[in-house]
């Protein structure tokens, strides 16, 4: 019994690592407010996926941080998001949409892929396989679990320097 339990324990490791977590089942997101994560803001530029990436975070407007993305591979772009940081019902809440180059969006005209949150540190916030967390005043990490091409979930590491 032991052994399977271990078994169960290393295969939930290998598919998901300590930067990303999820609430537990009935579990709600924490009591947080946009000045909580304001030290999201800025222009951070990375690489990763063979390119280029870059990410605009503005300051908290409206209840919401918002954030575009971009992919840029050979010098043309793969993708783009668009999305945002908004406090609701007293917590935070990440939701963002997908476009192709051409902007033509990737999920349904009302569907966004949402992010709960799941926990608040000082330098780092959890939202359901998203992390961002401050390496210092000019550099940053952004953990989020992405389908690989054979369907298994696996955590991928943005790393981003403030420009």
């Amino acid at each position: 019994m032991k052994f399977i339990t271990l078994l169960l324990l290393l295969s939930t490791l290998t598919t998901y690592s300590q930067n990303t977590i999820k609430l537990i089942e009935g579990e709600k997101s924490p009591k947080a407010k946009l000045s909580d994560v304001k030290w999201i803001s800025g222009h951070w530029k990375g690489h990763a996926f063979g390119g280029t990436t870059e990410e605009i975070w503005s300051p908290p407007l409206g209840d919401s941080l918002m954030f575009v993305f971009k992919l840029v591979v050979n010098d043309k772009v793969l993708f783009y998001e668009i999305g945002h940081i908004q406090e609701k019902e007293g917590t935070l809440i990440l939701q963002l949409k997908h476009f192709a180059s051409d902007l033509k969006g990737w999920e349904a005209k009302e569907e966004t892929v949402d992010f709960k949150l799941v926990k608040l540190e000082e330098n780092k916030v959890f939202f359901e396989d998203f992390t961002v967390e401050k390496i210092g005043e000019n550099e940053i990490n952004i953990y989020v679990v992405i389908k690989d091409e054979h369907g298994t979930n696996k955590e991928e590491r943005f790393n981003y320097k403030r420009q």
